[in-house]
C-alpha cells in the first residue's frame, strides 16, 4: 500500500512540475531580460507574439497595434450563430468549456487590457527558442488577421499556442503539449500505473457488483498499459 501511495504522489507530483517548468522558464527568461534591458518597458510592436500566465497553462496572441491582439480561443457559440456582433462578446467560462468539448474554438480580436487579464504581459519570448527564425512583423500581424474567425480546436493539436507560433514563425508547436505528453508517456511507461488502475477497478467492481461497465474497464485498462509499458 505504502508503495501505491508514493507512486500517487509522484504522478501529482509531475503535473504540477508540468507548470512549475513553465513558472521557472518564465521566471528566468525575465531576469535574462532584465539584465539585458535595464532601461523603460518595451513597447509593443504591431506583430510581436505575446504572452500572459493564467492558472495552470500560458495563454498566446498576436499583437495587431491600437491595443488589439488576435488570439484563439475556445468558443461554442460560432458552432450554432453567425451573429458576429454576439460572438464578439465576451466568452464566459461556460462557452469556454463547451468550445473544449465541442473542440470549437475561433481566432477573435480583443483589447490588449482583456487579453491580460490582469497578467503581466511577456513579448516575443519564443523567438529565443523557436527553430525558426521570426516573419518580420507586418508578415506576422497579417497571418493572424488572414485566420480570423471560427476554427477546429484541439487542446493538445491546435490551441492559442498553435496558433501564435505559426503565425510568426511558420510552424505551429506548443511547448506546454509536448511537457504534457512527456508527463503522460512516464505515467503509462511505469509499471505501477497497471497495479493502481487494477486496484481502481476492482474497487468499482465491489462498488457497483460485476457489470461490463466495471469489469470490462478493469480488465482492459490494465493491459492495455501493461502492453504499452
Amino acid at each position: 500500500m505504502l508503495q501505491l501511495l508514493t507512486f500517487l504522489v509522484e504522478k501529482l507530483s509531475l503535473f504540477s512540475i508540468f507548470k512549475l517548468f513553465e513558472a521557472s522558464w518564465a521566471d528566468a527568461g525575465e531576469d535574462r531580460e532584465r539584465h539585458a534591458q535595464r532601461g523603460p518597458p518595451q513597447p509593443l510592436r504591431r506583430g510581436d507574439l505575446l504572452e500572459v500566465p493564467r492558472t495552470v497553462f500560458t495563454h498566446y496572441g498576436i499583437y495587431l497595434g491600437d491595443n488589439k491582439v488576435a488570439h484563439l480561443i475556445p468558443d461554442i457559440l460560432p458552432a450554432f450563430s453567425n451573429d458576429k456582433e454576439l460572438i464578439s462578446s465576451v466568452i464566459s467560462n461556460k462557452r469556454l468549456i463547451l468550445g473544449c468539448i465541442y473542440r470549437c474554438a475561433t481566432v477573435r480580436v480583443d483589447a490588449l487590457e482583456d487579453f491580460a487579464y490582469g497578467s503581466k504581459i511577456r513579448i516575443n519570448h519564443m523567438d529565443k527558442l523557436m527553430k525558426n527564425r521570426a516573419f518580420p512583423n507586418e508578415d506576422v500581424s497579417e497571418r493572424a488577421e488572414e485566420l480570423i474567425g471560427a476554427v477546429p480546436y484541439s487542446l493538445l493539436w491546435y490551441n492559442c499556442e498553435h496558433f501564435a507560433t505559426h503565425c510568426r514563425y511558420g510552424s505551429a508547436a506548443s511547448r506546454q503539449t509536448e511537457k504534457f505528453c512527456e508527463c503522460l508517456k512516464s505515467i503509462i511507461r511505469d509499471q505501477r500505473s497497471v497495479i493502481v488502475t487494477g486496484l481502481l477497478g476492482m474497487i468499482s467492481i465491489v462498488c457497483f457488483g460485476m457489470a461490463p461497465s466495471t469489469t470490462l474497464p478493469t480488465v482492459l485498462i490494465p493491459f492495455t498499459l501493461w502492453m504499452a509499458g
